[in-house]
């Protein structure tokens, strides 16, 4: 009996090309599997058919947007986890989840390997890798990329393959960019992003949202309603939060909103350039920070800070199920329990600019903060504190 792959499958041109070489090479019985995070229909249609014409036996195609938000989308927000500044992790967190899955088909099928299609020079090799390993150490993991009988070493190759073997295929040799597109984002690498010396041609490369100089004219108003840390509402109407992103992205394109170009350094050593759009979760980023600016004390905000740095790492690396991972949630949701309000922001030509934000658990007083006479703060307690304070240099000096 044919030994069982679970293939992770979007259609693309690597695990296009993958499914028949699987079989060629291993004579595997190719099952594969496609998620639905959010990447749209048309990346979706005839996938299962074409899946087939390829080899594969079966084609698993599974609805996981509501639970990439729930459980991957979320946590990661409320961490404000952001890699190198910019990245917001679009295509990180979503590999976690699919490998998870492909464990769980591959269970179901008595499957015997999981397979990949990603790169022996980029991330997503580790983050399904190291999910495999955490969640179905048992099973074998083949990733054509690092195999010695791969003998298709560019994406030039890979074309010729699918042609001479008349599989569909979504690029020309002519016109090659690499993209992922889900829920969260959209991210462009390859052909001229190749080097960061070129500028992206504007008009072809942004999918989901306007180039700047084709933005909408006038700005455009949009309120979040936060309970416990999860939005819940969009301008006054109550959503799902996957359904909320979806709006958002939407919303946020037409204004050019979350358009970033970053040389990031990899988890395997190298430095590589893409452009992201990520609208509705820039906006979302934002909304998060101001809210937890009006009810998060000053330890607690700002160790939050820290946390949010070594979350992003985490995510990026590969460290999904990892127990430090899991452990920094405890204390991040924790921080939640009062995020209940309110956040106004206007957008305008790539901008957010904070309206309004109000909680009934926010830290502000405007009787402490403001410059006249107050029952609660006397302008005078502030000089022994300052002596105390400044002690230190004092005795320095002596």
């Amino acid at each position: 009996m044919r030994e069982k792959i679970v293939l992770a499958y979007s259609g693309g041109l690597d695990t296009s090309v993958i499914i028949p070489w699987l079989i060629e090479t291993y004579d595997y019985d190719v099952i594969a599997f496609a998620a639905d995070v959010g990447q749209g229909g048309e990346e979706l249609e005839g996938l299962r058919e074409k899946a087939l014409k390829s080899g594969a036996s079966k084609c698993y195609i599974e609805d996981l947007r509501e639970e990439f938000a729930n459980e991957y989308i979320l946590p990661t927000l409320q961490a404000r986890a952001v890699y190198e500044g910019k990245y917001l992790l679009g295509t990180s967190f979503s590999r976690p989840l699919i490998a998870k899955k492909q464990v769980e088909i591959a269970r179901k099928e008595n499957a015997t390997a999981v397979g990949h299609g990603a790169t022996g020079k980029g991330n997503d090799q580790v983050r399904f890798e190291l999910t495999f390993m955490a969640l179905g150490s048992d099973l074998k993991i083949v990733a054509p990329w690092k195999d010695p009988n791969w003998q298709i070493q560019s994406r030039e190759d890979a074309v010729e393959y699918a042609n001479a073997r008349n599989i569909p295929i979504p690029v020309s040799k002519e016109k090659i960019y690499s993209r992922d597109r889900n829920l969260w984002h959209i991210s462009h690498e390859g052909a001229e992003l190749e080097s960061p010396a070129n500028e992206p041609d504007q008009n072809r490369i942004f999918m989901i949202s306007s180039p700047l100089e084709k933005a909408v004219a006038t700005p455009e108003y949009v309120e979040l309603e936060y309970n416990q840390g999860v939005p819940v509402k969009l301008n006054g109407k109550s959503m799902k939060f996957y359904e909320i992103i979806e709006q958002l992205n939407v919303i946020g394109g037409k204004h050019a909103i979350g358009q970033i170009d970053i040389t990031e350094n990899r988890l395997v050593g190298m430095k590589s350039r893409g452009v992201y759009e990520t609208p509705g979760g820039s906006i979302l980023y934002f909304a998060q920070h101001a809210l937890e600016t009006l009810v998060l004390d000053k330890d607690t905000f700002h160790f939050k800070e820290h946390v949010a740095l070594k979350y992003a790492e985490l995510v990026y690396n590969g460290f999904w199920f990892a127990t430090l991972r899991e452990s920094l949630d405890a204390f991040i949701k924790e921080t939640q329990k009062n995020m209940t309000g309110k956040v106004k922001v206007k957008l305008y030509k790539g901008n957010i600019i904070l309206s309004s934000v109000e909680s009934p658990y926010s830290l502000y007083s405007e009787e402490i903060a403001t410059f006249g006479a107050s029952e609660l703060y006397d302008h005078k307690d502030a000089t022994g504190f300052i002596k105390l304070l400044g002690l230190p240099f004092k005795l320095r000096k002596r």
